[in-house]
């Protein structure tokens, strides 16, 4: 029997490595249609439904997401560690600096409506104005991200689709003007479970590139 060869045993595939080529955001109001499925039965990504604006070109640091977990342990006299530990909270945000003065960015930022009442009229209009209120409103927001990667082999594009279906703004940063960069407006929005999608986040991976791993059998190459 000849001898094993280490990456065949461990199943190391480089293929599998996925990088983000590009990227996109989408926002919406919270009285937008949640996304149920960004795929159609081909795997090609179908058109958002109506009410997502595009926040548009962003910072080279890209799209952040970040999880913060706390756990509830029990402590025992006989036992140096804990001897139970239950997931107390597991937070999700997403962080990313736009840098397009547009609607849906400076929106994001000053905590604006993006449709209806309150909320920007179309670029170029006169006096494009804005003004913060003395109390600022809680606006749940609807938020897509898109990555698009391709498969090493094939060349064919997947796609990499994440959901906050109900997303708080929890964090936003300086926003600085100066002659030697762009105006930006970094934001953070944390994730939270819509009552009616039943969880916070939903993640799917498709595209004519991923289906290319299906095993032969079941018309993969």
């Amino acid at each position: 029997m000849p001898a094993a060869d280490f990456t065949e045993l461990a199943d190391l595939r480089t293929s599998l490595i996925r990088k983000a080529l590009r990227y996109a955001v989408f926002a919406a109001d919270a009285d937008a249609d949640a996304v149920a499925n960004p795929f159609d039965p081909a795997g090609l990504l179908q058109t958002l439904p109506t009410g997502y604006l595009p926040v548009g070109f962003t910072t080279t640091d890209g799209l952040t997401f970040s999880g913060d977990m706390s756990n509830s342990d029990v402590e025992s006299g006989q036992s140096s560690s804990p001897t139970r530990s239950d997931v107390e909270t597991d937070i999700q945000t997403a962080a990313w600096v736009p840098q397009e003065t547009n609607a849906a960015a400076v929106s994001l930022f000053e905590n604006l409506p993006l449709s209806g009442v309150g909320s920007l009229p179309a670029m170029g209009t006169a006096a494009w104005t804005w003004a913060r209120p003395l109390v600022p409103p809680t606006l749940y927001r609807r938020l897509v991200f898109i990555a698009e990667d391709l498969n090493k082999t094939t060349g064919n594009p997947l796609y990499i689709v994440k959901h906050f279906p109900s997303a708080l703004r929890s964090a936003r940063e300086d926003e600085q003007w100066t002659r030697t960069a762009e105006i930006s407006r970094g934001v953070t929005y944390q994730a939270y479970v819509d009552e009616t999608v039943g969880t916070d986040s939903l993640t799917w991976i498709d595209g004519p590139g991923w289906r290319d791993y299906a095993p032969e059998e079941e018309g993969g190459g």
